[in-house]
């Protein structure tokens, strides 16, 4: 099967569509590719796989691999002809019996090779790559059917990949238009489209509320990177370590359901040392419920946290309508989502991860940025990738040295937090429980802010 026919068979069974379709990212696209139904068409199926076969057959690799779902029948056919072992990663985790999230046989150290369907971003694929090398296999090469991306190439190649593609888009437009098959409009309409594309951020816009600007500028007023995490459960030990650490916080992060003794002069008495210190109130409710229910613990109860808090936590498990709950009709506030938890074992995989980046991204007016942790600054400097443009990356669970503790939480250090993209590190107990609160904030303030100005 020639390319050209490929394509025009595509078009004919209705895998490549043109008009207004409405992306996950919520963008409008003139053109649409579903390769899903080739496995109704053998003749395309196998022909696909000639093709691939004759592109990849003198790469080096022990294994093949394809991406859940459209393109694991491929990725066989692939297999077969080329006499290779086939491996692929569950769609989901499995939480049950073995556990294991590769089905097939391999051994570590061995190199696998990844086909996709589609390229677009490339996340599919690297998120791939992560779990298979997660498991002691080595990635170099990706094979995709359709590169519809900007010249992705490059990004691919700065994380230590090689993209082989059958047919860019480029090639595709051509051959439907000298075949009659789509106008010049349509043409200059998928052309103008492509090249707002971008792999961090769709939409190509700086992603900053008044708060994250806000923040920003505090940032940089006070050479500050450091967050607070005040956790005690009574006002005088509060306010004595404030006292003593509130020159060195660009931010205080309160759990206002922790004191004992809490009572409206608390908050008056809050609202002040912000003022007079120059920090901004970030209360980490993690807010995880219905909109309604949100909207009145909120807003509402004895805390009334809307009224003080610039900032407030939120998981987007509930959906982007916890997000409209808390917000709608609601001025100057704003929230970060958790991406990725500090706590041993937390179930928040990567499609979570993603889904929250999503959910993030759309609603950036109400949403600063995310709080993301992970075990290495190469993890972190993953997460700061898919990040997009604007919005920040708060890693939480950091001390002087990596570790953990008793209850499954997770540390990393500061200069690791930083090196991996950190805007700003949350710091708790490695402050609240010092001996001496003032040095150790002053620590972790001078250490963050080295690593940050570079």
């Amino acid at each position: 099967m020639k390319t050209e026919y490929f394509i025009l068979r595509l078009h004919d069974i209705g895998a490549i569509k043109f008009g207004e379709f409405t992306l996950k990212s919520g963008h409008k696209s003139p053109f649409y590719f579903d390769l899903r139904d080739m496995i109704s068409h053998p003749e395309i199926l196998s022909g696909v796989a000639n093709l691939l076969v004759d592109q990849i057959q003198d790469l080096d690799f022990d294994y093949i691999s394809g991406v859940p779902y459209t393109a694991l029948p491929i990725a066989t056919l692939v297999a077969d002809i080329l006499d290779k072992p086939l491996i692929y990663i569950r769609k989901e985790e499995k939480a049950y019996g073995t556990k294991n999230n590769i089905i097939g046989k391999f051994e570590k150290g061995e190199k696998c090779l990844i086909i996709d369907d589609l390229i677009t971003t490339g996340e599919s694929l690297l998120e791939t790559a992560e779990k298979f090398k997660n498991e002691g296999l080595e990635i170099v090469d990706f094979s995709v059917i359709i590169d519809r991306s900007n010249n992705i190439e490059q990004y691919l190649n700065k994380s230590g990949y090689k993209l082989h593609s059958l047919i860019k888009l480029d090639k595709i437009i051509e051959v439907l238009k000298e075949n009659n098959r789509i106008s010049n409009d349509q043409k200059i309409k998928i052309k103008n489209f492509t090249n707002k594309i971008s792999y961090k951020n769709k939409t190509g816009k700086n992603l900053e509320n008044h708060l994250t600007k806000l923040l920003k500028e505090k940032i940089k007023a006070k050479k500050s990177n450091l967050i607070l995490s005040l956790d005690v459960d009574n006002q005088k030990d509060f306010f004595n370590i404030l006292e003593k650490t509130a020159r060195q916080i660009v931010m205080l992060k309160t759990h206002i359901d922790i004191l004992n003794d809490f009572d409206a002069d608390f908050i008056t008495r809050l609202k002040e040392y912000s003022i007079k210190y120059d920090f901004l109130i970030f209360e980490d409710r993690k807010f995880a419920d219905i909109g309604n229910t949100v909207r009145k613990q909120y807003q509402g109860g004895i805390y009334k946290i809307k009224n003080w808090a610039h900032f407030i936590t939120v998981h987007a498990i509930p959906g982007e309508g916890i997000l409209q709950g808390l917000f709608d009709n609601v001025e100057n506030r704003a929230c970060f989502l958790l991406a990725k938890m500090s706590s041993k074992g937390n179930l928040m995989n990567e499609t979570y991860t993603r889904k929250v980046f999503e959910i993030g991204e759309k609603y950036a007016d109400v949403v600063s940025g995310y709080i993301c942790h992970a075990n290495s600054k190469e993890e972190l400097r993953k997460l700061k990738n898919k990040i997009p443009n604007g919005q920040l990356m708060l890693v939480p669970g950091v001390k002087l040295q990596a570790g953990n503790d008793s209850v499954g939480q997770q540390y990393t250090t500061v200069e690791d937090a930083m090196q991996g993209g950190a805007d700003c590190i949350i710091v708790g107990r490695g402050i609240t429980d010092a001996e001496n609160s003032e040095a150790a904030a002053k620590e972790y303030h001078e250490r963050a802010w080295k690593v940050y100005k570079g």
